[in-house]
């Protein structure tokens, strides 16, 4: 998931800069600004000032969030958002210099030549790249439920230990007691301590051994099925 928070930071990076743009430029005194937005139905102004503070926001949760799945989210919702407004503005015949998001929102006359077509470039980059990150970590989650889990008892301790089925056969150290345990199948007996009636998971091969129970310490003798 390298790429993805590689993802993430360069979008907080875009949306941060886009930010700062707007409130440049809703700050200024371009007569437009004081027209209606034709798409929102605002003044552009406060349209420009809205798209910011947006922007801001989703900036600083990619930048300093840590919850993955909401960063994108923000992205991909901000992303449609361009894609769907853009698509209207053509619909609706209208020039970009009366919206929030066209040349009205470059005061600094960057939108021209290879660096105009990078700028206009960036919302496709944070559409297509916030919904193929959330495809991978729909499949990476999916994958992660198909994974078949099993359960054996500690032999010192007793304690339930949950371990993937492709690990069996590793020694590992009992996460409990920290005894080395050969993780295996959980082909096991069980059955009910005499004293506490908790009940108890042995192999097959134990029965007739005596050991202490794991829950009350008293001396059991390993035959009865629970």
């Amino acid at each position: 998931m390298k790429w993805t928070k590689l993802f993430i930071y360069s979008a907080g990076g875009i949306l941060l800069a886009a930010s700062l743009m707007r409130f440049i430029t809703a700050a200024g005194a371009d007569p437009a600004l004081s027209l209606p937005e034709p798409m929102l139905g605002i003044v552009v102004r406060y349209a420009v000032l809205a798209v910011g503070i947006l922007e801001l926001i989703a900036a600083l949760l990619c930048l300093f969030g840590r919850q993955t799945s909401l960063q994108l989210g923000w992205v991909a919702w901000l992303a449609t958002d361009y894609v769907v407004y853009s698509v209207g503005l053509v619909l609706m015949h209208c020039h970009s210099r009366a919206t929030c998001i066209g040349s009205l929102t470059d005061p600094l006359n960057l939108a021209r030549g290879a660096t105009g077509f990078i700028i206009g470039s960036l919302p496709l980059y944070l559409f297509f790249g916030s919904y193929a990150a959330m495809l991978w970590q729909w499949q990476a989650a999916r994958q992660a439920k198909a994974v078949k889990f099993r359960k054996m008892s500690c032999s010192s301790c007793g304690v339930h230990i949950r371990f993937d089925e492709r690990n069996v056969g590793q020694k590992i150290p009992c996460p409990h007691c920290q005894t080395a345990i050969t993780l295996r199948n959980p082909h096991l007996l069980r059955m009910a301590c005499f004293f506490c009636k908790e009940h108890i998971e042995f192999p097959a091969h134990a029965i007739g051994e005596k050991m202490p129970c794991p829950h009350c310490n008293m001396d059991i003798t390993l035959k009865e099925l629970a």
